[in-house]
C-alpha cells in the first residue's frame, strides 16, 4: 500500500529532527515552509581542508515516491568532480528507493572529502574567508535608495575585457536595508536578458564605494533563453559559503527570470550564525516582490 501524504510528512519530520541533532550547527534550515535545508560537510572537524554544502528541497512525495531535489555548492566543485559526486548520490537513491536517504548522502560526501584530503589533491583555492570575520562596524554603510553615485570605476576581477557599450545598462533598484546586531543587509535588483548586462550591472554597483566595501556581495541571476527553452543561471557566494546557491534556489522557487539579484552584507562585528541566511533571503524576497 502506498504511503499516505500524512505518513510521508511524518517521515520527513522524523528525518529532519534526527539530522538536526546529528549535525548540530552544520545543519541549517533555509526555509521551513518550502522544506529547504542546507548541510555543511567537511573532511574533518578540527582543520578542514575540503568543505562542501549540500542543499536539499524535500518534495511532498519524498521519501516514498520522489527523490530530494539537491544542489552541491563548493568553490572547487567543477566538471568531473561534480559529475562523479552526483552519480554517487543518484546511485544511493536507486539502491534505497522509498527510504530516507539524506544521512547516507551526507556520509557519502564526507567519505569522498576525506579521500580527497588523504590523496595528493592540492587544497582548494578559496579567494576569501568563508566565515564571518571581524571587521569595522558596518553601520555607516547604509545606502539610501536613490540611484547610486558614480565613483571611480572599480572593475570586478572577473569582468570580460572589451567594450560593453553595445549593451544598455538596465535600471537598478535598491531594496530597504535590514539591520541585525550591527550587520546590515541590502538587496539590489536589475532586469537582465544577457550575461553581458549582468556584468555591466555588477560593474556599476561596484563603482559605489559603499557596495564595493561590503564584506560580501552575494548574487544570483536567471535568464530565460526563448530559442533554447532553457534557463541561463549562475550565482556567486563572494565568501559567504552556500549563500549564492540559496539565493538562486529562492529565485527558482519564486519562478522569477530575466533578473539579477545582488545582496550586500556589511558585517558589524557580531556573529549572526544561520540568521544571516534568513536576512539574505528576506532582503532578496522583498526586493523581488517589490
Amino acid at each position: 500500500m502506498a504511503a499516505s501524504d500524512t505518513e510521508r510528512a511524518q517521515q520527513q519530520i522524523d528525518e529532519i529532527e534526527a539530522l538536526s541533532s546529528i549535525y548540530g550547527d552544520d545543519w541549517c534550515v533555509v526555509d521551513e515552509d518550502e522544506k529547504i535545508y542546507c548541510i555543511k560537510i567537511s573532511d574533518c572537524l578540527d582543520r578542514p581542508k575540503w568543505t562542501l554544502c549540500l542543499q536539499v528541497i524535500l518534495p511532498p512525495g519524498y521519501p516514498t515516491a520522489e527523490p530530494p531535489i539537491y544542489q552541491l555548492n563548493a568553490p572547487w566543485l567543477r566538471g568531473q568532480d561534480y559529475t562523479e559526486l552526483a552519480n554517487s548520490l543518484e546511485e544511493i537513491y536507486v539502491q534505497n528507493l522509498g527510504e530516507s536517504i539524506l544521512y547516507l548522502w551526507v556520509e557519502k560526501i564526507r567519505e569522498i572529502l576525506v579521500e580527497k584530503a588523504q590523496s595528493s589533491d592540492p587544497e582548494p583555492d578559496i579567494k576569501k574567508t568563508t566565515e564571518e570575520v571581524d571587521e569595522d562596524d558596518g553601520d555607516d554603510f547604509l545606502l539610501d535608495y536613490q540611484p547610486i553615485q558614480e565613483d571611480q570605476i572599480k572593475m570586478l576581477n572577473y569582468m570580460t575585457s572589451g567594450s560593453q557599450e553595445d549593451e544598455e545598462l538596465p535600471p537598478i533598484h535598491h531594496g530597504n536595508p535590514i539591520t541585525d546586531r550591527r550587520s546590515t543587509f541590502q538587496a539590489h535588483l536589475a532586469p537582465v536578458v544577457t550575461t553581458r548586462q549582468v556584468k555591466r550591472v555588477l560593474e556599476k554597483l561596484y563603482e559605489n564605494k559603499k557596495i564595493a566595501s561590503a564584506t560580501h556581495n552575494i548574487y544570483a541571476y536567471r535568464i530565460y533563453c526563448e530559442d533554447k527553452q532553457t534557463f541561463l543561471q549562475d550565482c556567486e557566494d563572494d565568501g559567504e559559503t552556500a549563500a549564492g546557491g540559496r539565493l538562486l534556489h529562492l529565485m527558482q522557487i519564486l519562478n522569477v527570470h530575466n533578473v539579477l539579484v545582488v545582496v550586500s552584507r556589511w558585517y558589524g562585528g557580531i556573529l549572526l550564525g544561520p540568521d544571516r541566511f534568513k536576512h539574505i533571503n528576506n532582503c532578496a524576497r522583498n526586493v523581488l516582490v517589490e
